[in-house]
């Protein structure tokens, strides 16, 4: 019988269901093996698909991920995050635990220059004999005096520190200048600028005993007789100048650096950017408050302590007096920088519930971080400022913006203080005591941390800048650098 037969014959007859004894078993059944066949090759082919289509996601993810070329950077979602991040993006726990292995090891390494005594203790043994101190048989046992730039001192003295005592830290130092990718001159430029008691008198013949403006000059000289200075015309060298005044007259001849200022009011715009440099915070002068978040023993509505006549935008500071000096349950004094001003500011602060921050000299000021480690929540009046970490902290969860022409207006910031609920006023407490740690220098995971990490960031931006100038033939200098972009042009306008 043929197979065609076979299965006209097959289906006429009412299938049965074969018994497990059935010599059925051993015989072929040409349907049931035309069904077989079609099965196995449907499994097949759906088999070498998925096959195939695994073959080619690991294909594809293995050399067309933007990973294999250069991680993403992270998002930053929490001003109160307990992670921070590396140059290339990689989360760096903040745990303290020197010995936690968790915690991946730096990607960006610096190498610490060994500058000459005379541009690092030399100055703090120079401010100390100029405020009749005695000579020292060991400069670098000598204590450096507080002020409220001290940021550069906190971070060659983190630099100084072994690498286990450097939890959290995103940058890691070298002592082969061959493996950095960044190198530091921790020269105390702000220190240097203070350091005679007072500055000389226009046409004085008397000369000082100490000239910072010498000593700026013969830092560059130094720096560009350095190899590595001049291997990158300086683009991969960093250089704290947070007093606004600080290296003013050698700006030029450092302005490729990554500069670490507190804003950008005395650059001009093809010597500092948001782009190129770092906004770092001053050290604050006001003993951190350490209490809980109320507003129980906060009685003072509105606080400020300091100088009332300053140049440029602070000449606004004159202008709120007048209108403030009066108002019930607001404080507005003049004082200047001692320890008895201190002590009254720290009072001042702790008991008041809003602390007002004009503009000084500069658009920025010390008092803005001594307000937010007071808890005493910033007014700050100041179209120009730029804030540090602002990746991270959302200023205004943390403070009230107020345009200038708006806060002069009779009246208009004293009623608008009073409408603030005390809920409201525990929130902003909440978030500034959530970011005070980057306004603290002293403190582990704190201000020198978040500092490097931005230092870190400017890598890739370096890295493009060295060799873009490699190709580059000479340009018209009158043409603002690519660099200068992104500083604050627009100013601010009322936050509430």
């Amino acid at each position: 019988m043929s197979t065609t037969e076979l299965l006209r014959s097959n289906r006429s007859k009412k299938p049965k269901a074969p018994s497990p004894s059935s010599d059925d078993r051993h015989t072929l059944n040409p349907t049931r093996f035309l069904s077989m066949a079609r099965k196995s090759s449907l499994i097949k082919q759906a088999l070498a698909t998925v096959l195939f289509v695994v073959l080619l996601y690991a294909t594809l993810n293995t050399f067309l991920s933007p990973a294999a070329f250069s991680p993403a950077l992270p998002s930053f979602s929490s001003s109160s995050s307990s992670s921070s991040y590396d140059a290339v993006g990689n989360v760096v726990s903040r745990d303290n635990d020197p010995n936690s292995n968790s915690n991946p090891k730096p990607v960006v390494k610096v190498y610490l220059y060994d500058l000459p005594t005379r541009f690092t203790y030399g100055i703090i043994e120079q401010h100390s004999l100029a405020r009749g101190g005695r000579p020292a048989d060991d400069v670098s046992l000598l204590k450096y005096p507080g002020h409220q730039h001290m940021g550069e001192w906190y971070l060659f003295k983190d630099l100084l520190k072994t690498e286990s005592e450097r939890v959290g830290s995103p940058v890691a130092r070298v002592l082969d200048p061959d493996e950095a990718d960044l190198f530091y001159v921790p020269f105390f430029s702000s220190l240097s600028l203070i350091v005679n008691t007072n500055r000389q008198a226009a046409g004085s013949e008397e000369r000082p005993a100490y000239s910072d403006e010498e000593n700026q000059v013969a830092l560059v000289e130094w720096l560009e007789a350095q190899e590595y200075w001049k291997r990158n015309n300086g683009r991969d060298h960093v250089i704290m100048a947070s007093d606004p005044n600080a290296l003013y007259k050698v700006l030029d001849s450092v302005k490729n650096a990554v500069l670490l200022v507190c804003d950008f009011g005395r650059l001009k715009a093809d010597q500092g950017s948001l782009v190129k440099d770092v906004i770092v915070p001053y050290s604050h002068r006001i003993n951190t408050y350490n209490g809980d978040i109320s507003v129980e023993n906060r009685n003072t509505l509105l606080f400020f302590m300091g100088n009332r006549f300053r140049k440029e935008g602070g000449k606004i500071r004159d202008l709120l007096f007048q209108l403030l000096e009066n108002e019930e349950d607001v404080i507005v004094k003049h004082g200047t920088q001692s320890r008895e001003s201190r002590r009254a500011a720290t009072h001042g602060m702790h008991t008041s519930k809003f602390c007002l921050n004009p503009a000084g000299d500069t658009p920025s000021a010390c008092r803005l971080f001594d307000s937010i480690v007071s808890l005493c929540v910033p007014v700050i009046i100041s179209d120009s400022i730029e804030l540090p970490f602002e990746d991270v902290i959302d200023y205004r969860k943390i403070g009230i913006f107020v345009e200038s022409n708006t806060a002069l207006k009779p009246g208009f910031l004293v009623s608008m203080l009073r409408e603030i609920t005390s809920e409201r006023i525990l929130e902003y407490q909440k978030e500034m005591n959530e970011v005070k740690h980057y306004f603290q220098y002293e403190v582990p995971n704190g201000t020198v941390n978040e500092i490097w990490r931005h230092i870190a960031q400017k890598l890739p931006f370096i890295k493009l800048s060295i060799n873009r100038d490699k190709r580059l033939v000479k340009r018209d200098m009158n043409v603002p650098d690519c660099s200068c972009v992104c500083s604050n042009q627009t100013g601010i306008i009322t936050s509430l």
